[in-house]
């Protein structure tokens, strides 16, 4: 009876002229076009220069500032009235303010002053602004003490040199970090919510009804309405590891298997809570309220843009009731670090744990009439 079942969900998804369409184009969607647009790397910050020194090394400043791939100079002023009116006005995220006699201060005193202005109604970029202007500062700062000491003869003082290593990102690209957490959602969208939405919309034209009043078991039918949907989860996700590998060169340092029995779990995971809301749900619109409620729930507290450490205590509590959160750990911790079954062993049990719980309120709360 379950193969004639399972049979039955495959014919009438791949009849759907709109379904097998969507299934293909979610992963070339999320591998080509959201690790770009997720990117929480700030660049193109359009910068305003109030020069009040106009000398030689106010000018080189200014330079080195608009040299760097962060920062676009749109304008130059002489006053601070003026450069705050064009900050004012929305055209420049940052203010960069040479005070007088800035280059005659280093000559003589060897430090001058300089004043950075951030607009901080986006903190991101207004933080993330400051520390890279801040930079750039200290780097011009430097040079200017190695050509002082090499022109006057000096003895260079000792210098700690510090040098930086990106592990398991080493070029601190911020793609290779999302790709792994949005193939996440992608097996949430198709292995849980998208079989939810699938036996409403049977509730709603009736033909769940005429399944209902047959001798099917209730776990055979719940079976037969997921297994497909696996399956197809399995595929897909098989294609964005290709296509991340292809386009990217992001390969899963981790296991394999331990790769995919972690999948498995987590798909098995989500589509019990998709059962728990179509069972629920009467309308298609019921459904679609309900999914999108949890789906920007889980996503906002799933460590996948921000991390769970930054949030607040009681937010980080909230977060172990999210298996999105669990799974984005998973995956970033295979992919990038190479971990296996004994470090990432307490996320899987995490895991199990809600999937016998979904599924087994699933099982219960599904009304059969025989």
């Amino acid at each position: 009876m379950l193969q004639y079942l399972i049979e039955k969900e495959f014919k009438q998804t791949f009849r759907n002229a709109f379904i097998p369409k969507l299934i293909l184009a979610f992963p070339f969607m999320v591998l080509l076009v959201f690790p770009w647009a997720t990117n929480q790397e700030i660049k193109n910050i359009n910068v305003t220069v109030i020069d009040r020194d106009h000398s030689s090394w106010s000018k080189r400043l200014s330079e080195k500032l608009g040299a760097s791939t962060y920062f676009n100079l749109v304008n130059y002023v002489n006053s601070n009235d003026e450069g705050m009116a064009v900050f004012e006005d929305g055209k420049t995220d940052m203010l960069l303010e040479i005070q007088p006699d800035f280059e005659k201060n280093l000559m003589n005193a060897g430090a001058a002053d300089v004043m950075i202005s951030a607009n901080a109604v986006n903190i991101m970029k207004g933080g993330l602004g400051s520390g890279y202007m801040n930079a750039i500062v200290q780097d011009f700062a430097n040079e200017i003490r190695a050509e002082r000491i090499q022109t006057s003869g000096k003895t260079e003082l000792p210098l700690i040199q510090v040098i930086s290593q990106g592990r398991f990102n080493i070029f601190l690209d911020y793609k290779v970090f999302m790709i792994p957490a949005l193939i996440v959602i992608l097996m949430t969208l198709l292995c849980g919510f998208l079989p939810a939405l699938n036996i409403v919309s049977e509730k709603e034209i009736g033909t769940i009804e005429q399944i209902n009043v047959t001798p099917v078991k209730k776990i055979s039918f719940i079976l037969g309405k997921l297994i497909p949907y696996w399956t197809i989860g399995l595929f897909v996700f098989t294609l964005t590891l290709g296509l991340a590998a292809l386009i990217y060169g992001l390969v899963p340092k981790g296991n394999l298997l331990t790769i995919y029995l972690s999948v498995l779990i987590y798909i098995s995971t989500v589509s019990g809570l998709g059962l728990v809301i179509s069972n629920y749900s009467s309308t298609l619109q019921q459904a679609m309220f309900v999914i999108f409620f949890f789906l920007i729930i889980f996503i906002l507290i799933s460590g996948l843009f921000t991390p769970i450490a930054s949030m607040p205590q009681w937010a980080q509590i909230f977060t172990y009731f999210n298996p999105l959160r669990y799974f984005i750990e998973i995956m970033r911790m295979t992919f990038l670090k190479g971990s296996g079954f004994s470090d990432i062993w307490r996320q899987l049990a995490a895991l199990g744990v809600w999937a016998l719980a979904l599924n087994g309120w699933a099982l219960m709360s599904y009304r059969k009439r025989r």
